[in-house]
């Protein structure tokens, strides 16, 4: 019975940092990653002055009103 504990200890300490450098591992390149790649996508094709002229034409901005 001697020396239980820290061989637990260290079994149990190795394995918890293994198990959260696997999970933030797997944040990232599960959804990390591809959420910046989503964002870059989306705003590569995004075109401000048009968004802005349609919620323009559909009565979105008090400040513009539609003509």
């Amino acid at each position: 019975m001697r020396g239980l504990l820290a061989r637990r200890m260290k079994f149990h300490l190795l394995g918890a940092f293994l198990v959260s450098m696997g999970s933030a591992a797997l944040y990232k390149f599960g959804v990390a990653e591809p959420r910046k790649r989503a964002y870059a996508d989306f705003y590569r094709h995004y075109d401000p002055d048009k968004d802005f002229q349609a919620m323009k034409a559909a009565g979105v901005l008090e400040s513009a009103p539609a003509k």
